[in-house]
């Protein structure tokens, strides 16, 4: 039996400040966000997203839908 890796609390608070800054459009913010992510909590939240049926690059464009600035 696999056990599952862990996503540290840190991890956690990056990829909520990534998702934060992506409905504020701060893109760069989200970005340097998802960098902080340590590799091993990186494979813990992308191996449970896709149990949701899910990415981080697709929580990431539903974040920032309807949030780009009028034209």
């Amino acid at each position: 039996m696999d056990v599952p890796a862990s996503i540290r609390p840190l991890a956690a608070a990056h990829l909520r400040d990534a998702l934060t800054a992506a409905t504020e459009q701060r893109l760069p913010d989200a970005v340097g966000a998802l960098m902080s992510i340590d590799s091993e909590s990186w494979t813990a939240i992308a191996a449970r997203l896709r149990e949701l049926g899910t990415s981080v690059p697709a929580l990431i464009a539903r974040a920032t839908e309807g949030t780009a600035p009028d034209a």
